[in-house]
């Protein structure tokens, strides 16, 4: 039978469509960037506490990773590297998954289950979703697949690291009686956050107290010794640097670097928090500057995110694990008591013990680890605080942005010389840990 004119075309319309393949779903450095971006987001929402927000980066990273890396030829697997992580099964429904993919969907399923509004991270994978199934149902499904049964074994992994336990146990005692020990601060006088941290499960320290500190200065309203002197010199580099206005250096340094998500702002008859980031997540947004400046590919990025917000959550672990041990008062309490009744710091004092400085010992660890990937003398342009209206600051290096980031404390007059020094030393000794005893590249 000869075939007509009409025929002819709907043969070769068939043939030509049925010849076709799929697109490919192309993940780029971008869509990771933008999935930690969100989290960010939502966390800032929340309010989480900079503790609690090191562990929300953490494990939805370490699931990226795995799952881009259980077979990888560069990079190794974080199984029996990263405490009580002894195992992951890595089953395949086919050969080639797309494994970009894969991770990204792999940090999404985690980072649902470690915030409060679920909705915001639901909403925002559902999206993806949809464009990624319209561009190729397959390929999605396959790398959807493998992603969620890779993050379903992270998430098991993280409900046994004690956070669960510590919801429930009691809060913070104020002692009363004890006039060095910690109380709470205006304007809003929370009570301490998460006096338990220490009882987390860490990633790679062998226990909190791992690199315990030094003690503090021994706690004295002599005139004339060390903590005293200390006291004084938070009281007098305030007043100096209040005499100098607020767009001297010093303000600005403490500014750049508060990270406070406590902070109290008083309207008339109300209270209500400032929504800023945590220390832990500036240290998150310099990883993506250096992770773009250098033009790291995905697979670096994700190793590059994942190994400090490690070197974030143990940091910590250690520093909390040291505050509510010395349980030491802030010197907004002792200046009010006992030597200016009207003076305030130049920051909001956040709510939990002063020693050591938290902000000292993230920084300390952030710096080893981000210096050990991208290498030292790395000048950057950090553009972290913008969204939050503080302009630009640059750096010459990951440990001379660490150095002002503590030294930040003292001229916000939330810590006494001792918190900044030892507690940046104590950092490093975290980052270093990072750095000798998890093997990423093979």
């Amino acid at each position: 039978m000869k075939l007509k004119p009409f025929h002819i075309l709907i043969i070769l319309f068939c043939c030509f469509f049925s010849c076709q393949k799929e697109e490919s779903i192309i993940v780029s450095t971008e869509d990771y960037h933008s999935a930690v971006d969100k989290l960010t987001e939502v966390m800032v929402h929340d309010i989480f506490s900079p503790p609690v927000a090191s562990r929300i980066y953490t494990y939805p990273n370490i699931a990226a990773y795995e799952t881009l890396n259980q077979n990888s030829t560069t990079y190794k697997s974080l199984v029996n590297q990263l405490n009580e992580l002894n195992n992951i099964e890595s089953k395949r429904n086919d050969e080639t998954p797309n494994l970009r993919l894969a991770a990204i969907i792999a940090y999404i399923n985690v980072a649902k289950e470690l915030v409060f509004s679920k909705e915001k991270i639901t909403a925002y994978r559902d999206s993806l979703y949809t464009n990624w199934e319209t561009i190729n149902n397959k390929e999605f499904h396959s790398a959807k697949d493998y992603g969620l049964a890779i993050s379903e074994q992270i998430i098991s992994w993280m409900s046994n690291d004690n956070y669960a336990e510590t919801r429930t146990m009691p809060d913070y005692n104020i002692y009363i009686d004890d006039i060095s020990q910690w109380e709470p601060t205006p304007p809003a006088y929370m009570k301490g956050i998460e006096p338990h941290w220490n009882k987390l499960r860490p990633f790679v320290l062998d226990s909190a107290a791992q690199f315990k500190p030094i003690p503090h200065p021994k706690f004295s309203l002599e005139k004339g010794s060390a903590f005293h002197n200390e006291l004084m010199e938070v009281y007098n580099i305030t007043n100096q640097i209040r005499e100098r206005g607020d767009k001297s250096e010093e303000i600005q340094i403490a500014r750049f670097w508060d990270c406070n998500p406590f902070v109290s702002v008083n309207k008339g008859h109300f209270m209500f928090a400032s929504k800023k980031i945590t220390p832990g997540a500036h240290w998150i947004g310099i990883c993506k500057i250096a992770c773009r400046q250098s033009n790291a590919d995905f697979e670096k990025t994700v190793y590059a995110y994942t190994k400090t917000s490690i070197a974030i959550s143990d940091a910590f672990i250690s520093c909390w694990d040291e505050k509510y041990r010395s349980n030491l008062i802030r010197p907004e309490t002792l200046i009010n008591k006992y030597i200016d009744t009207d003076w305030t710091p130049v920051l909001q004092t956040p709510p939990f013990p002063e020693y050591t400085s938290g902000h000292s010992v993230v920084s300390g660890a952030s710096s080893e680890v981000l210096t050990e990937i991208f290498g030292d003398n790395f000048a950057f342009d950090d553009t972290t605080e913008i969204p939050y209206g503080l302009p630009m600051r640059q750096f010459k290096s990951f440990r001379l942005a660490a150095k002002e980031a503590a030294i930040s404390r003292m001229y916000g007059s939330i810590h006494y010389r001792a918190a900044v020094e030892v507690g940046i030393d104590q950092g490093i000794k975290v980052g270093t840990l990072v750095n000798d005893k998890l093997s990423f590249l093979k």
